[in-house]
């Protein structure tokens, strides 16, 4: 048997190296081999710190005689959904005609060409309440691809069109400020009173929904910041936050928050440190520092995520690592890292160390955040950023293990998370490098038509060919949970980049990203924070304010205020005066011919960049806002 999986940059794909299941990794060569047998494929997805997918790779993918009975009926392909997070959500949506309850790890049942006839979540190793075993279902449906191979061919076939259809979305809108308070007031709803968060068990801290309440309670919603303040203030105390190593695990299994998923994943906590540190809160935002820095800090960036699971006295033993003081845990191996570096994800804690590092009062961890953020985005952009493509657009590795790039293509998401990180970073170092490598990548994911609108296209080397052929994957997926859509995340980026540029074509494109979702987003911000977080910024007057400070004069009030600054709709920008140079020469059109007057520090408040007379103390642009 080939031991196809023992060389991939997936600590979850090496972890199934030793199953006797005959594995393929995601491409088109696993296809090819189940049409030239004539053989359905099984594609199981999931991630490295899943619980259950440990459980079921322990159950029933190292079962010998299950994996020889595999082995003569399917070809079997092992995908990580966080390497090809296209694949996963182009199953998911499939598998969402089959099941309600999704998650992972997920098994699907598919033609050799990839149309998908059956898929279900976990399946035990025997019948428990209800639940049929792995091999019962696995019977059935190979039963019914031998017998009714017509009808299942027909219904995969049907199961595509609808989905093609499902996805199809027209120009739409931008939603009102009324409308985002009926999100805001739809969201409140959802509220759960009691225990904090929204809804019942399982409970998730979505973070995305928490930064939108507080763009919005930035422009005078009180309903939306004191419902975005209460529910950061419950997880702060909440058994869903390790009070020893700093950072939030996955999600509560009960509505109390209580017996937490004990993973520890680099998106959610990344997020979370943006929302505390816009919040002002700063122990939960410096635990978290922490958790990137001694936890998660691996070569090359930070890991994906940590596992649940740990070896105790023996044993293995599911969040009992977490339940040790410090003083035990420093004589216990932690449980295993995810270390494998994801572009995105790295984006989302760059973006939430930069916010830290302008915002937090405490000098030490807003020094420390804006070190690491700085480290990171250096790293990243040295070992992903791949060479330009033929019509010189810049180009990103998705993922990397020690240096070793992953053969899985970037993501929408990839350009867009790891822009909006770049320019969060530009804005809190002053240093204009960082955006303008933030507008490479905004620029790679669009063209210019002469109309000059901008319209959207998949980043240089984005396409998956073997999605993209079967027509699983035509548009990124623009729903949300735990973490912005690449469709969100360009938006974002789109708009700070025309904040930056006063080019219109940005917000254009931003706009064009945004009205598409609107009515389904204002109708589910449970599932759209990001969207509706860009979506509120377009809704406010453009404002831009930069101060521009003398030599030695970083802590001048003007500087502080800036930095201080957070409404939606506003940019607020403080460089030194060579450093506004810098900016001007690399073409970003808000920092041109703004210096200081008379040598003192100077501000510069303008909407829809038409400027207000520039002002040299705090008191007269009060006077001005």
């Amino acid at each position: 048997m080939a031991r196809r999986l023992e060389n991939a940059v997936s600590p979850y794909l090496r972890s199934h190296a030793d199953n006797p299941v005959d594995w393929w990794p995601w491409g088109a060569g696993a296809f090819a081999e189940a049409r030239r047998r004539g053989v359905p494929v099984m594609i199981s997805i999931g991630y490295a710190t899943c619980h259950w997918c440990h459980v079921m790779a322990r159950e029933t993918f190292s079962d010998p005689t299950v994996a020889e009975w595999l082995n003569d009926r399917v070809v079997s392909i092992k995908v990580d959904r966080e390497e090809h997070p296209q694949v996963d959500a182009a199953y998911l949506a499939a598998a969402g005609a089959f099941s309600e309850q999704l998650g992972w790890p997920l098994t699907v049942f598919a033609t050799p060409e990839g149309r998908t006839f059956y898929a279900a979540t976990y399946l035990p190793p025997e019948p428990v309440q209800g639940i049929p075993s792995f091999r019962q279902v696995a019977e059935a449906v190979l039963e019914a691809w031998t017998e009714r191979r017509d009808e299942v061919l027909q219904s995969a076939e049907g199961l595509q069109d609808a989905l093609r259809e499902a996805t199809r979305r027209d120009a739409g809108s931008l939603p009102t400020v009324e409308q985002l308070g009926d999100a805001v007031t739809e969201l409140i709803g959802y509220e759960d009173r009691e225990f904090g968060g929204f809804g019942g068990a399982p409970k998730f801290p979505v973070a995305p929904v928490l930064l939108f309440l507080q763009a919005q309670g930035s422009t005078g919603d009180r309903d939306a910041a004191g419902l975005a303040k209460r529910t950061l203030e419950r997880l702060e105390v909440s058994p869903l936050r390790d009070p020893v190593e700093g950072g939030f695990f996955r999600y509560a299994t009960r509505r109390d928050w209580s017996e937490p998923h004990y993973e520890r994943m680099l998106y959610d906590n990344a997020l979370l440190l943006e929302a505390y540190a816009r919040a002002g809160l700063e122990e939960p935002a410096a635990g978290i520092i922490d958790f990137f820095g001694s936890v998660l800090r691996v070569p090359g960036g930070l890991a994906s995520g940590q596992d649940s699971e740990s070896v105790l006295g023996g044993e293995r033993s599911e969040g009992g690592y977490y339940a040790l003081t410090a003083a035990q845990r420093a004589g216990v191996d932690p449980p295993a890292l995810d270390d494998k570096v994801l572009t995105a994800w790295t984006g989302l804690a760059i973006g939430g160390l930069s916010v830290a590092g302008r915002r937090l009062a405490d000098a030490r961890s807003a020094a420390r955040a804006r070190a690491l953020a700085v480290e990171l985005a250096g790293g990243l952009l040295a070992a992903h950023r791949l060479p330009d493509d033929e019509h010189g657009r810049a180009r990103l590795a998705r993922a990397s293990r020690d240096g070793r790039l992953s053969d899985a293509a970037a993501t929408l998401e990839d350009y867009g998370d790891l822009a909006v990180g770049l320019l969060e970073l530009a804005i809190t170092t002053g240093e204009a490098r960082w955006a303008s490598v933030a507008r490479d990548l905004v620029d790679a994911c669009v063209v210019t038509p002469q109309d000059g609108q901008g319209s959207l296209v998949r980043p240089p080397g984005g396409d998956d060919a073997t999605l993209v052929a079967h027509g699983l994957a035509s548009v990124d997926d623009p729903q949300e949970g735990a973490a912005p859509s690449g469709t969100a995340a360009l938006a974002r980026a789109a708009l700070v980049m025309h904040q930056l540029t006063a080019e219109p074509r940005y917000r254009s494109l931003a706009e064009s990203l945004v009205a598409p979702l609107a009515t389904l987003a204002v109708s589910r911000p449970i599932g759209f924070g990001a969207t509706l977080g860009v979506a509120a910024a377009l809704a406010q007057p453009s404002r831009q304010l930069v101060v521009v400070s003398s030599p030695g004069d970083d802590a001048h009030e003007l500087v502080a205020h800036a930095r201080g600054l957070d409404t939606s709709g506003t940019l607020a920008l403080a460089v030194r005066a060579t450093q506004a140079t810098e900016w001007a020469s690399a073409g970003f059109a808000l920092l041109d011919d703004r210096t200081t007057l008379g040598a003192r520090t100077t501000a510069y408040l303008c909407t829809d960049f038409v400027c207000r007379v520039p002002v040299t103390s705090l008191a007269e642009l009060t006077a001005q806002e």
